[in-house]
């Protein structure tokens, strides 16, 4: 049973990455991204290693994801002004 739960979110990742890759719309393509990291950090808790998981879900995909958005957001308001 975790084996197929192991494909299932390897499938879904592989499928956020190519929808990472071809969104126009910048901001979706980084949420993309994030939840890239989230599903990789559940993959870690079912390959029994909760601390890469603990990190990957801190990092990965909660301060990387924040900081791009934070720089996509200050990039548009410099190109605005």
């Amino acid at each position: 049973m975790s084996l197929i739960i192991i494909i299932f979110l390897g499938i879904i990742m592989i499928a956020a990455a190519v929808l990472a890759l071809y969104l126009k719309n910048l901001v979706a393509a980084i949420i993309s991204a994030g939840v890239i990291s989230l599903l990789a950090s559940v993959l870690y808790l079912f390959l029994a290693a909760p601390d890469v998981a603990m990190t990957e879900a801190a990092i990965g995909s909660g301060l990387t994801t924040i900081v791009f958005l934070l720089a996509f957001n200050k990039i548009r308001s410099d190109r605005e002004d």
